[in-house]
Order: structure tokens, then sequence, then C-alpha cells
């Protein structure tokens, strides 16, 4: 799996073009039962690997998942998350700023849910809607109330190259603080998010997942792949990378995530603590106690 996982890395100062990678992508697997396989395997390094980062306590680890709509991130993340202990991973989703988040900067509400050392973190939606939604409506920014913006002309390419820098230094600054930042973005086609679409219309269990608002952002399809092959371009770096990860074929989708967290958490020089020898000694003393009542 790993040729295939580095083949979704991007490279720092890579200027991308989201037409170079196919969406339909599911080379390396026999069937869906294979490919399950493969991503139980992964589940179970995960599972180990995240006992030794709690037990270290230096590290902590953000995945970031961004997508356009119906492109399975929820499902990603469950299943990708599915053998890991809940205490020591925490799932945040955002949405609308509320007025209180308009009051500060961009940044701040996600500074807030950044995880603790020892802990997994997941941002469903990041702060790169900031340079994603706002890009394709410009008019939000509006709503951030920043005093040099004072109409949409305002929000021009300077300002979009000073919201990147932000971004990557926003980045360095946390893996430089000992988060492992792992960015993912699931490269639907558009022909499989009508299908999806359609899906989530015609099953009454699965209609509560669609907006009509969905429809009108699907107009702006080629604003949305412009925006996002920008912000990949500008902020994959070497310490926080992104990947673009085909998700046409949801069960792929999952396992080349689960393959590719397994492999950075495993690459980790980190290890359970070794308790100093006075430690150990009463350890050995409190074992005897126990052996004799």
């Amino acid at each position: 799996m790993k040729d295939h996982t580095d083949k979704f890395l991007v490279p720092p100062n890579t200027k991308i073009n989201l037409k170079d990678y196919n969406p339909t992508y599911n080379k390396g697997f026999d069937d869906e039962d294979d490919t399950r396989k493969h991503l139980k395997k992964d589940i179970k390094r995960l599972r180990k690997a995240q006992e030794k980062l709690f037990a270290h306590n230096k590290y902590s680890v953000l995945l970031i998942f961004q997508a356009m709509d119906a492109a399975g991130k929820d499902g990603a993340i469950k299943r990708v998350t599915s053998g890991l202990n809940p205490q020591g991973c925490q799932v945040f989703s955002f949405k609308h700023p509320s007025d209180e988040e308009y009051d500060h900067g961009y940044l701040w509400r996600h500074y807030k849910a950044l995880p603790e050392r020892g802990r997994i973190g997941i941002f469903n939606r990041s702060h790169y809607e900031n340079v994603l939604i706002t890009k394709v409506h410009p008019e939000y920014i509006l709503g951030e109330q920043l005093p040099q913006i004072k109409s949409v002309a305002d929000v021009n390419e300077k300002f979009w190259n000073m919201r990147y820098e932000q971004i990557r230094n926003f980045e360095k600054t946390i893996v430089d603080n000992g988060t492992i930042v792992l960015k993912f973005f699931l490269h639907l086609s558009k022909d499989e998010q009508k299908v999806r679409f359609l899906e989530r219309i015609d099953n009454p269990e699965k209609n509560w997942k669609f907006s009509f608002g969905d429809i009108n952002e699907r107009n702006h399809w080629d604003e949305y792949q412009t925006a996002y092959e920008q912000a990949i371009s500008e902020t994959s770096t070497k310490d926080a990378p992104w990947y673009i990860v085909p998700a046409d074929n949801k069960w792929f989708t999952r396992a080349a995530i689960a393959n590719i967290v397994a492999d950075k958490l495993e690459s980790l020089d980190i290890n359970y603590p070794e308790l100093p020898q006075k430690e150990k000694d009463k350890l050995s003393e409190a074992k005897a106690k126990l052996l004799v009542e």
C-alpha cells in the first residue's frame, strides 16, 4: 500500500492541477473485501500506535479533512478511527462561525480545538474554509469585520497571499510545538458527486444529509477546484503535508488514509516510558507483597 499512498503526497512548493489526479484510482486491491482486510490491519496498527502516543505524551496528532460535498469525509473519519480509544481522540466539525467566533481572528476557534499532547484530533473541515468557501464567496470575508477590508474589491490577490502565509505560520507553530499535522483532500469527481446526491434524495434514510444549498454550491464546481488547487499548492509543506486521496471508491479512500496515518505514527520516535530504577524497585516490592497475601 505504501507505494500507492506515497503517490498521493503533494511535495512542498508544487503547483498542482487536480485534473492530473484520478479520483477513480483504486489500484492495489482485488475487490472491496480485500480493501476491508487491509483497512482492518491498519486500524490495529493505529490502535497500538495510539497507546504509545498517549503514554509518551510529547506529541499530538492533527488530521485535517477537506473535500467537496458528498466526498465521504464523515465515513472516512468513522472507519479510520473505529479502533481507537475514544478517550484519546476528539473530532471537531466546523460550521458557519458564531458571533463570538467572528469577534476573534479566524484561527481562534481552531487554536481552541487543537489536541492535547498524547491525543489525536480531527478537523472535519477546518481553517482552510477561510481560503476555500470564502474564495468562492468573497463577500463572506466582510463578516469578519477586518479593518483593511471595506468592500469585496479589497479581497484581492494580496489578501489571499497573506492568508496562505498566515495558515503556513499557524501550522509551523503547532508543528514546532509537537503536533503532527496530516491534511487530506478527498478528491471526488463531479459525476460521482451527482450519483451520491441522487442517492441522498432517493433514500429516505439519507434525506437529512441533503440540502438544496448543495446544488447551489455544485454550480461553483470549477471555482472550488481552482480554490483547492491554490490552497493545496500554497500550504503543502514538509512538516504539514497535503495528501490528495481518490474518493470515488469509498473503501479505497478509507484504506489509503488509515495506511498513511499508521505509517506516520509508526515512524515517530515514541515508546512507553521507562521507569527509573527506584520506581522499578518499588514495583518489585509491591509484587512481593501481593504474592504473599
